[in-house]
């Protein structure tokens, strides 16, 4: 289905891109902290327990393990399975186990975003006070 010419664009597309990624992960550690700081909480409220007592600090607490999980899919998908799947599908375009791996990379991607939208909205929630 797919050419030789997409062999060779979609890893670097993915390459060019992922750089947006990581600086986007970056801010949203910053603005967090800072967002933290604004409410009034402290580094010694996140580890004595204080902010993870309150509904804010439980939606937080999931929000960020929703994090944790996406960067551990992007690191499955950055160092694992994306150039393994590259390299297969360069060295035979037609191999079922190349195919099999652009799947499995492209269900991560797609749950990654999706992980992200929940992500957002619980952000959203939190600003609001939805939670």
């Amino acid at each position: 289905m797919f050419g030789p010419l997409s062999s060779r664009l979609v890893p670097l597309v993915g390459l060019r891109f992922r750089w947006i990624g990581r600086i986007c992960l970056i801010l949203l550690i910053l603005t967090g902290s800072f967002n933290l700081a604004y409410r009034g909480f402290t580094w010694s409220d996140l580890f004595n327990g204080t902010l993870w007592q309150k509904t804010f600090g439980r939606t937080l607490g999931i929000r960020l393990l929703l994090v944790g999980v996406v960067l551990a899919l992007s690191a499955v998908h950055d160092f694992y399975i994306g150039p393994r799947a590259t390299a297969l599908w360069q060295e035979r375009p037609d191999d079922p186990r190349a195919a099999r791996l652009r799947r499995q990379a492209g269900w991560i991607g797609r749950l990654s975003f999706l992980l992200a939208l929940v992500i957002v909205a619980l952000g959203i929630a939190l600003v609001r006070g939805g939670f």
